[in-house]
């Protein structure tokens, strides 16, 4: 609809309106506007046309649809608007003139005592109150009489061509939903759900939500591969929409389940591969750590004050070595270090032993170009004791 609420003529028309409906009542009691019983609501569907009726009387002269040579009426439609019930003028004929908005006429030329209003190619936006006045005068201009009514137009809408949709991944064992949903639709559509042929099914609740339009389908199998047919509709209109299925066994169920499979052995290998690396590391670490509790202290034994010995069983007390008091062969390597003789490499004493067989141990003489012990003593050598290996191989 067309408003002016700020423009002259509508604030004109608004004042006539007032101005005529506050005029004496006796002769407001002269004119009478009908509507047909039972239509003060009408409906009608969207992109077609409806008529909205209304005429007018005078006292006395009910019969007559006539108007008398005198009667010069003022008809004005409004649709109210809103909540604040706005009147945007739809129609208004005042002084022979006719002047509507497109789409809107009166159904009967003028003059007629059939003022009823014609709407064509509709839209949702034409729903409202609609207002009727008319106002009567003489050919003189005096006020004959006023009267108004309301009739209520509601315009209905058939469902919009829904939109179907598949939502999950169609294998055998698994659960999809077909959704349906038409974008406009007065009142709300409502769905339905069917299955085409050869193998035709309808569905209804719980499996069928007919309000929003979804259609659930469980533990999916090849026998349920086929063409589904969503149906929107109301009560002035339907549409519909079709999605196929296809159930799938193949390939694609069989990589999506390798995928799955693969990753997991993978991970496992990895964490297995970790944990195998870490207890290595700690196998390592443990024997540089590990100190042998069982291990036998090597004994002190007495140094005797005579020559070296070697005791029977095969145990190095101390022995001279001629070959630590031999000069280095060749020339010494850059860089390394000359050897200083230590008390070891000296003619020391050996320990006495003690005898297991009772023989007595045989001294050994020292060899030639050796020290003698009692030189040894005389330079202030102390007698240091070497650690040997038994035959069994443990330190003694």
């Amino acid at each position: 609809m067309v408003s002016l609420p700020g423009s002259p003529a509508t604030s004109l028309l608004r004042v006539l309106f007032l101005g005529l409906t506050a005029l004496a009542p006796s002769s407001r009691a002269q004119v009478e506007l009908h509507v047909p019983a039972g239509l003060t609501k009408l409906r009608a569907v969207e992109g077609e046309e409806v008529v909205l009726p209304a005429w007018y009387t005078l006292q006395g002269d009910q019969a007559s649809t006539k108007p008398k040579p005198w009667e010069v009426p003022t008809v004005i439609w409004f649709l109210l608007e809103g909540k604040n019930m706005n009147m945007s003028q739809v129609l208004a004929h005042i002084s022979g003139v006719t002047s509507s908005k497109p789409g809107a006429s009166l159904v009967y030329p003028m003059p007629s005592r059939n003022v009823s209003l014609r709407l064509q190619d509709l839209q949702e936006k034409d729903s409202g109150p609609y207002l009727c006045s008319v106002n009567l005068q003489d050919s003189q201009g005096t006020v004959r009489g006023h009267s108004s009514k309301t009739l209520e137009l509601t315009v209905l809408v058939p469902p919009a061509p829904p939109s179907c949709r598949l939502r999950g991944v169609p294998h055998v064992g698994t659960n999809v939903t077909l959704s349906c949903q038409s974008p406009r639709s007065k009142p709300a559509a409502q769905y339905q759900w069917v299955r085409s042929p050869p193998s035709s099914q309808v569905f209804f609740a719980p499996v069928l939500d007919a309000i929003h339009g979804s259609l659930n389908l469980k533990n999916l199998s090849t026998s349920m591969s086929g063409v589904y047919i969503c149906k929107a509709h109301n009560e002035v209109g339907s549409a519909q929409c079709n999605v196929t299925l296809k159930v799938s066994t193949g390939p694609e169920a069989t990589v999506v389940a390798g995928a799955v499979v693969g990753t997991v052995v993978g991970l496992g290998l990895l964490v297995g591969l970790v944990l195998l690396y870490q207890r290595r590391g700690k196998a390592l670490e443990e024997p540089a750590n590990d100190i042998k509790e069982d291990a036998i202290a090597p004994r002190t034994l007495p140094w005797p004050k005579g020559s070296d010995t070697i005791s029977k069983n095969g145990t190095l007390s101390s022995v001279t070595s001629a070959r630590a008091l031999r000069p280095p062969q060749g020339p010494p390597r850059p860089g390394a270090l000359s050897p200083t003789p230590s008390l070891s490499s000296q003619v020391l004493p050996s320990p006495r032993l003690p005898r297991t067989d009772g023989a007595r141990p045989q001294p050994i003489s020292p060899s030639a170009g050796g020290v003698s012990s009692s030189a040894l003593s005389r330079m202030g050598a102390v007698p240091v004791m070497v650690p040997a290996r038994s035959q069994a191989g443990s330190l003694v």
